[in-house]
């Protein structure tokens, strides 16, 4: 009798438990025929273009949840057709942190033309789930593109790797900056040693050098602010491949992955990216960077700008190339590598363990 008793009250609890777990997540069952729960089907908003130049133009799309990457990188899920139905050929990345997929075309697309953008149901979630409808919208090219964008002239801040405004440079483990480290109206630069400046960089705190850096950062900070024709940018850009262009983010912006700067043969392209307020890179481990600025096609990182209406912060062992320009404060995560500048116009510049590698003034 009482193994009985025991058994009548076990089979209520297990049929408890597998509803409890049926019901915990409504993707789980992946399917409308589910018994347990209706799932959440996966809608997919389209980000708009980068239309100019005409050659690289990105079309992008964020996802309402994660995806399976698998079922929206193959040659059927994503697709672009022109004129007449034309298949336009391409390739198609996807990033998992920010859920945006975006469909690159190989080649250039004819201008004036009118585009239609596809996401099929065959794209599906982490858990089986594939769209309702597909997902179709439609876009022109201009006719012309804008004139490219001018390398900003850095002037008498050209020579700095490092330079603050108030209330200090600061600096914990080996850091080495091939250039200038400075700091201008406050006097403090501290942690240098243990990191240590190349020659021929020197340290200048508050002195009559930094001051001119400032001035120059200030003008060249101005000068890449007010560049038009800047193009929208998704709110993280990694895992795209950009051309040389102006590039605007209205608020933050973040890289997870690797964005490619293809120069496209010329040793004079240029980038300017404005980003209304913060710039953030992923954070990764020795060895495995999350986020990367990789330049391919000649691009040079003296040529590539990055104004930030607030701070940057780059994520621990980050690889990151340009001149970042802020308004505040700059940070370098732990072992973040910068092949470029940290020029910060009224904060702060922090570093911990950091290679800084300056471009050459031209």
């Amino acid at each position: 009798m009482r193994k009985l008793m025991v058994g009548k009250i076990l089979i209520p609890a297990f049929l408890l438990a597998v509803l409890v777990a049926g019901c915990g997540d409504s993707d789980v069952g992946g399917g409308p025929t589910s018994p347990l729960a209706t799932p959440t089907v996966p809608t997919v908003t389209p980000n708009g273009t980068l239309l100019c130049p005409n050659n690289a133009p990105l079309i992008t799309a964020t996802f309402s949840k994660p995806m399976n990457s698998a079922t929206i990188t193959n040659a059927t899920t994503f697709t672009l057709t022109g004129a007449g139905g034309a298949s336009v050929s391409g390739t198609v990345t996807y990033v998992a942190a920010t859920m945006v997929a975006t469909f690159t075309p190989s080649g250039p697309l004819a201008p004036s033309t009118l585009f239609t953008a596809t996401i099929t149901t065959a794209a599906q979630d982490t858990f089986g789930n594939a769209l309702a409808a597909n997902k179709v919208w439609t876009f022109t090219t201009p006719s012309t593109c804008g004139t490219p964008p001018p390398v900003i002239v850095l002037g008498a801040a050209c020579s700095f790797g490092i330079l603050g405004a108030t209330p200090v440079v600061s600096n914990v483990g080996p850091t080495i900056v091939t250039g200038d480290v400075g700091i201008w109206p406050a006097l403090s630069i501290t942690g240098f040693p243990p990191g240590t400046v190349a020659s021929p960089g020197m340290l200048h705190p508050g002195d009559s050098v930094a001051m001119a850096a400032q001035g120059a950062l200030t003008t060249a900070y101005n000068a890449a602010a007010g560049t038009a024709g800047g193009a929208a940018i998704t709110a993280d850009i990694g895992g795209q491949t950009l051309p040389a262009g102006v590039y605007k983010a209205t608020t933050t912006l973040g890289i997870t992955g690797i964005l490619t700067l293809d120069g496209g043969g010329d040793p004079n392209a240029a980038w300017i990216f404005q980003v209304g307020s913060a710039l953030t890179t992923a954070a990764g481990g020795v060895g495995t960077p999350a986020s990367q600025v990789k330049l391919i096609g000649g691009a040079t990182a003296h040529n590539v700008f990055w104004e930030m209406g607030s701070a940057a912060t780059l994520g621990t062992n980050s690889i990151f190339a340009g001149t970042l320009m802020a308004k505040s404060s700059i940070t370098l995560g732990t072992g973040a590598t910068l092949n470029g500048r940290a020029l910060a116009e009224t904060g702060a510049v922090t570093l911990d363990s950091n290679p800084v590698n300056v471009p050459p003034c031209p």
